[in-house]
């Protein structure tokens, strides 16, 4: 009964260490995922704050386009007043000699 039990606790133990070695290669492989990982969160969030910054950088541009759109409509709206006014001006100038050279 003694060797039975001495071969038992014999296998029970290689099967124990094989375990062990499994779990250690197990924890080893989810270490370096946890690595790999780590580094892909590292690199998106590089990525992240780029794309915000780039889209900061955008957006100041687009503001800054609007006011130099608006501004560029203004001119053209006080030019087309201007032109409008100096064509009616030109118009009654026109009629006016038109008029003081008929007899």
């Amino acid at each position: 009964m003694h060797i039975y039990f001495a071969a038992y606790s014999n296998r029970q133990i290689n099967e124990l260490k094989f375990k062990l070695v499994k779990a250690e290669q197990e924890v080893t492989a989810l270490e370096q995922n946890v690595t790999r990982l780590e580094g892909q969160v590292t690199r998106y969030k590089s990525s992240a704050e780029n794309a915000e910054k780039i889209e900061d950088e955008l957006k100041a541009e687009k503001r800054k386009l609007q006011r130099e759109l608006r501004s560029a409509l203004d001119k053209i709206e006080e030019l087309e007043s201007s032109n409008s006014h100096l064509s009616k001006r030109l118009e009654k100038m026109k009629s006016s000699r038109g008029m003081a050279q008929t007899p």
